[in-house]
């Protein structure tokens, strides 16, 4: 039995002259949270339609569940997606409309007050969905998505337009499913979200991937700084003298000293400092954030 939820070796596609997607290559455990990030037209929807058998590659081969991408009819049932934003009848209630899905689609319609509790929308269950938010939207769309008890979840920026509290719903929801064994695998460009989430991240620029693998070792990867700033501004130039003699560069940015050197040298530079005669009101070691490194590893392509 497999335990690898998606395959990808060498992906393309390409529209006349312009690639989309480049010889991509990347796996994502089952029963995991996997982050899909990049900037705006860097092939992620297109990666995204070519898994779920939307549109055919150019080159190169998939699996999803054990299954070449090239028979979706061979997974697709095992699939819950939502891809460039849900769609559904205005005039119909959020259960209606999930009702009609699920009659639609053979499963089970007993479900449909328990999935729109599990997303936030029980008590909206029979207004109409031209009444609801945008947030409201997203949360019915991840609930269709539900409807048949998927071994593998994908969406597509899922909380688009939710508030700071639905964010957090949302993000409880997804590692909850990966918990009961639900692979998940979603876009977005709320990185410190997808930080908070991801077991592990696909980032993708002008279509090709740049990093494949688990957060933390993208994150432990990245030089980390430390911080620091002297009682006496005047004191600055002199403090990243004496980092720059212990082999460690830094600068200035907005009145802080920022040191390329991992924390455990902070207490180093502490006693250098108070040797030198200099008092230090900040001493913060610092690891970049997923965005810092996302921007890093991006370049000017946002």
């Amino acid at each position: 039995m497999t335990t690898i939820a998606i395959s990808v070796k060498d992906l393309s596609k390409k529209y006349g002259d312009r690639t989309a997607v480049s010889h991509a290559n990347f796996e994502v455990p089952l029963g995991t949270v996997c982050g899909f990030v990049g900037p705006n037209g860097s092939g992620k929807t297109t990666t995204m339609r070519m898994l779920l058998g939307l549109i055919t590659p150019t080159g190169g081969t998939g699996t999803i569940l054990g299954e070449n991408i090239n028979h979706p009819e061979k997974y697709l049932n095992r699939v819950g997606a939502m891809i460039e934003g849900p769609a559904f009848y205005p005039a119909l209630s959020g259960a209606e409309n999930l009702r009609l899905l699920a009659t639609l689609g053979g499963y089970a319609k007993d479900q449909v007050q328990g999935l729109l509790d599990r997303v936030g929308l029980g008590d909206r269950a029979n207004s109409k969905y031209k009444t609801y938010s945008l947030g409201m939207k997203q949360r019915l769309g991840i609930a269709a998505a539900l409807l048949p008890n998927p071994q593998l979840l994908m969406l597509d920026e899922p909380t688009n337009g939710l508030d700071p509290a639905g964010i957090q719903e949302i993000r409880e929801l997804l590692r909850s499913l990966a918990s009961e064994g639900t692979t998940v695998f979603v876009s977005s460009h709320l990185l410190s979200e997808i930080e908070m989430i991801s077991d592990s991240l696909v980032m993708l620029r002008q279509g090709k991937v740049i990093f494949a693998g688990k957060t933390k070792d993208l994150l432990l990867r990245q030089q980390p700084i430390i911080i620091a700033k002297c009682s006496n501004s005047n004191d600055m130039v002199k403090l990243l003298e004496i980092a720059k003699s212990a082999g460690h560069e830094g600068s200035i940015i907005e009145g802080a000293a920022h040191i390329l050197a991992p924390a455990d040298w902070a207490p180093a530079l502490n006693t250098l400092a108070f040797e030198s005669g200099i008092t230090l009101s900040q001493l913060s070691p610092v690891l970049p954030s997923l965005e810092e490194t996302f921007f890093e590893m991006t370049g000017d392509d946002q």
